[in-house]
């Protein structure tokens, strides 16, 4: 694999929302970086696509179809990744929606996250640590700006609303479940992206000027790439970061330093 390094040498890794964009990028690098990868996703065909990504670039990795809104599903899946690859070290807690439906957006990107930190943590401490990592947003950080072009209070739509909302329970998830399993050698972390160049933001991309506008959004001047959120995802999963807990790291080109 290119470029390949051992930080994460041995380590199984899951990998919520692997079936494209940030998720897509971070079975990737997660690989490139030793571990063994689980590409879960709700979205079948897709998943076993990266797994198949991972393989071809020298990695080894599974696939298995979860919807994170079910809570059942999402414990099992810890137990599918051990019997699977053998182990269960990191959870890249990544899976969201940026829906219209209100309810949705809570089932997936809240309530999904939460069975994630709640039976990740769980599985994790019993087995004598690891590491979380959820996918957080600018969108828990602060509130979002709305471009012109997009019509006054575009995001506070119901959906958009539930977006930040979702987000922002993230953030607070990430610190109370990093002091609750803190004494257990259990790191919990999140990355706060920026806008990113995924299938999320495809929209914006389609027209140029709404491009430039959120472009103008961030103090670097463009949106982000799918790697440069893996790569801090890979990180905070890293021994790197091993005096690291309780954190959202913003991956955003300066938006929230405004």
């Amino acid at each position: 694999m290119s470029g390949r390094s051992e930080e994460l040498s041995g380590r199984v890794a899951l990998i919520t929302g692997a079936a494209s964009g940030i998720g897509r990028a971070a079975a990737l690098r997660f690989a490139e970086a030793g571990a063994m990868v689980m590409c879960a996703d709700i979205d079948s065909e897709g998943v076993k696509l990266t797994a198949e990504l991972v393989a071809a670039e020298g990695g080894k990795a599974a696939s298995l179809q979860l919807d994170v809104s079910d809570e059942v599903a999402v414990e099992k899946s810890l137990q599918q990744t051990i019997d699977s690859l053998g182990g269960f070290d990191i959870l890249f807690n990544n899976a969201g929606v940026g829906a219209a439906d209100f309810d949705l957006t809570l089932d997936v990107n809240l309530k999904g996250v939460f069975y994630g930190l709640q039976y990740g943590g769980q599985f994790l401490a019993k087995r004598g640590g690891g590491a979380i990592v959820s996918t957080a947003s600018i969108a828990g950080l602060v509130g979002l700006v709305t471009p012109m072009e997009l019509g006054e209070g575009a995001f506070a739509q119901p959906g958009g609303v539930a977006y930040i909302a979702s987000k922002h329970a993230v953030v607070g998830m990430t610190k109370q479940f990093a002091i609750a399993y803190a004494p257990y050698g259990v790191r919990v972390n999140a990355v706060a992206p920026g806008y990113i160049e995924t299938p999320m933001t495809e929209m914006i991309r389609d027209d140029s000027v709404i491009q430039a506008e959120f472009e103008s959004l961030h103090p670097m001047g463009r949106l982000g790439r799918a790697d440069e959120v893996a790569n801090a995802a890979v990180f905070l999963a890293s021994d790197r970061a091993s005096f690291i807990t309780g954190v959202t790291l913003p991956v955003d080109g300066g938006y929230t330093a405004r």
